[in-house]
């Protein structure tokens, strides 16, 4: 099999890929994989960029059951398949005179892969994806569906449950009446600036992204997207930044960018890319960082010194900040982060070069890497950065005692047990 991620930057070396079209032919195929004795892993729309969705057996990717979009809890939340893009929900949602309250960047991604590998959007006020869930629907290894709901004991465990315990099919999420929100762009910020002011500025809107390739003298980007009644007055000047009426292109094409400059729906301004264009550059590896806001700004200024390092590897770095939540491994657990992120050139001789020197500058600050990107931390560095990581493993080996959701990914890092 020659399949690879969305970026193309791992090949999977599973023996297939398979497309139920419906949740039982989904729970037949496990049975059939468990009496064969194949293991099996949940297959999204593949935007990691490990081998986190990878095994030596069969991947089942759930993509292809319709959406089925149901509003539910007196319209208050919504229920829908777990394969299904955020954007297609969103758009869905929005002719409904819904919402969301959050989205990543990308409306691209599936909803399960992001709840179930930590993926965030961005905002003071704003947790990560999974923490909208109220409840989910999943198939075990013997294709018996089972559930488990807000408030339940073992919840918060397999929230971000990185596909170890079953494949799930259905989720209710939160939601709320639509909104407004209005993007603008501003560049032109000191550093001093952006280091001394940093809680300000990320505090400032709904969703704030601050764009750097590390070694510019200001600020390369700052995005502020703010809810908004109507399309009312912004600011021309913000922290010493001037406001950009035309937003040059970071990462592909400027046309695959949400509208700037004038209010519109949530989910034409939230994510940054348009959910009818190709996401970002496409050709590239990611890597992630959380550290915890109180500091936040110090590790930024420890990155900076990388700066020389960094950019000729680097199409853009993004800093988000994402609210504290109790999901035993989000990337935000007990703490408030704020998340360093790079899109680097697909380089990986040159990104495995360089990350060293990232999580040496990092590590004063016990950075929790994102689970489905790339990163250099042993398996010691990522269990002492969850307290929760050793109840999470006995967790998912008491759902799937026989291993059919482990892979050498989860067992690398010590969530599953080696095999």
């Amino acid at each position: 099999m020659n399949e690879r991620t969305w970026s193309g930057t791992h090949t999977f070396r599973a023996s297939k890929i398979v497309y139920p079209r419906s949740t039982a032919e989904a729970a037949q195929l496990l049975r059939s994989e468990q009496a064969e004795g194949r293991r099996v892993r949940g297959l999204g729309t593949r935007h990691s960029f490990n081998d986190i969705a990878d095994n030596d057996g069969t991947l089942i990717s759930l993509i292809d059951i319709p959406a089925s979009p149901e509003l539910v809890d007196s319209g208050d939340a919504v229920k829908v398949a777990a394969g299904t893009r955020y954007g297609e929900l969103a758009t869905w949602l929005e002719a409904h005179g819904r919402a969301l309250r959050n989205m990543g960047s990308l409306p691209h991604i599936s909803i399960a892969g992001a709840i179930s590998t930590g993926t965030h959007g961005s905002g003071d006020e704003n947790g990560i994806l999974a923490t909208s869930v109220r409840r989910i629907t999943w198939l075990d290894a013997d294709g018996e569906e089972r559930s488990i709901a807000r408030g339940d004991e073992s919840f918060a465990g397999m929230l971000v449950g990185l596909g170890a315990y079953g494949l799930i099919t259905e989720v209710v999420l939160d939601i709320e009446p639509t909104y407004l929100v209005r993007q603008d762009v501003y560049r032109g910020i000191s550093w001093d600036t952006l280091l001394f002011s940093l809680n300000d500025i990320t505090a400032s809107a709904h969703s704030v992204s601050i764009f750097t390739m590390w070694d510019e003298p200001t600020v390369e980007q700052v995005w502020v997207k703010k809810r908004v009644a109507a399309d009312d007055h912004t600011d021309e000047e913000w922290f010493g930044g001037q406001r950009e009426r035309v937003p040059a292109a970071l990462v592909g094409s400027s046309e695959n960018l949400t509208e700037h400059g004038i209010a519109g729906p949530w989910l034409d301004r939230i994510p940054h890319f348009r959910v009818d264009s190709a996401p970002s550059h496409g050709d590239e590896i990611q890597t992630e960082y959380f550290v915890s806001r109180p500091d936040a700004a110090a590790a930024v200024a420890a990155v900076r010194e990388l700066g020389a390092q960094l950019a000729p590897l680097l199409h853009v770095s993004e800093l988000r900040t994402v609210a504290a939540d109790e999901i035993w491994l989000s990337p935000a657990y007990k703490q408030a982060v704020l998340g360093i992120h790079f899109t680097w050139r697909n380089d990986l001789a040159g990104v495995h070069a360089v990350l060293p020197a990232v999580e040496s500058a990092l590590a004063p600050y016990r950075p929790r890497p994102h689970w489905g990107k790339v990163h250099l931390i042993p398996a010691d560095g990522v269990t002492a950065a969850w307290d929760r990581l050793p109840e999470a493993r006995a967790l998912y080996e008491a759902l799937d005692p026989s291993g059919s959701f482990s892979n050498d990914y989860l067992e690398r890092l010590g969530l599953r047990g080696t095999r």
